[in-house]
């Protein structure tokens, strides 16, 4: 089975088809988050400093960092910020830009094996990204979108797919440093948008061989209840063979939809996961297992 080994300085985390669901927390983005934007852009870095301490506390197992901020220095900030945020935690990272400059600025001040966020199946951007990725022995996102934009035939996502794992090789990435994103698209926009997302995981898995990560609220974008969409489709999904997803950790039907999900594909070994984070606290001067004992009295 495939694994994509992540590491920090200190720590791996296991991207893989046996493995639990990955959770990589999505809030050190800038993108639509003005307040962030310009405070990073000042080089004031306290809220990426508490978003990153509360999604680890929320459960984010991998955080994806972005300083992609318009007229600022990115490479610069993202540099910083991957610093700041590897000062704060050992959670392995996902340096993620656009900006060939800023993915080397980035992994050339990160300690361990990164994650890179991303490539397309643009040749100029494979010909850039791909030879970046393999002098820092990094793993990649591979997005399913080329030159001529996004399909909206899974089928064709899945060729731009494979495009990418057959080029990635040709610089000595292995299958397992490919991580595709199939892009989900939205439901409210499409309606085959979720069965077109599954369909193309179960291929990916299937005859690609390779893992698997999105952007788990995309499904719902401008619907009401997001949470609740996208808790029931990422449970779909990992039934289907994903197994990470670029997320916010904060949220709780989400996260909860994930542990369960784990749950059932067995990857939550005597589901002592899933009984950590739901069993019911003792009671003060009472025993984990609950109740009270009732004392028998004797038969006279």
């Amino acid at each position: 089975m495939t694994r994509t080994v992540i590491s920090s300085a200190t720590k791996e985390v296991v991207i893989g088809f046996d493995e639990p669901f990955v959770i990589i927390g999505e809030r050190i983005n800038p993108t639509g988050r003005k307040l962030l934007a310009a405070e990073m852009k000042a080089g004031d870095y306290s809220r990426v400093e508490q978003d990153t301490l509360a999604q680890v506390q929320a459960g984010a197992h991998m955080l994806d960092v972005n300083a992609g901020i318009p007229m600022a220095d990115e490479p610069r900030i993202l540099a910083e910020c991957i610093k700041l945020v590897q000062s704060l935690t050992d959670a392995p990272l996902s340096i993620d830009s656009s900006i060939v400059e800023a993915l080397q600025a980035g992994l050339e001040v990160y300690q361990g094996k990164a994650l890179v966020n991303s490539v397309t199946g643009e040749d100029e951007v494979l010909e850039r990204v791909l030879p970046l990725v393999a002098k820092h022995g990094a793993a990649v996102v591979a997005i399913s979108n080329d030159e001529t934009g996004i399909s909206e035939d899974p089928d064709e996502r899945f060729k731009i797919a494979r495009k990418i794992v057959e080029r990635a090789a040709d610089f000595g990435i292995a299958r397992a440093d490919i991580v595709v994103d199939p892009l989900v698209m939205p439901a409210g926009a499409m309606d085959s948008a979720g069965t077109s997302a599954l369909h193309l995981i179960r291929r990916l898995r299937e005859e690609l061989e390779v893992n698997t990560t999105c952007g788990a609220s995309n499904i719902s974008f401008g619907l009401p209840n997001r949470h609740g969409l996208n808790a029931a489709f990422l449970s779909m999904a990992i039934g289907a063979g994903l197994t990470s997803a670029i997320m916010n950790p904060l949220h709780s039907e989400e996260s909860t939809a994930i542990r369960g999900a784990d749950v059932v594909m067995g990857h939550d070994p005597n589901c002592m996961r899933w009984i950590s984070a739901f069993r019911a606290p003792a009671p003060e001067g009472g025993s984990a297992g609950g109740g009270r004992r009732r004392s028998r009295r004797r038969r006279r």
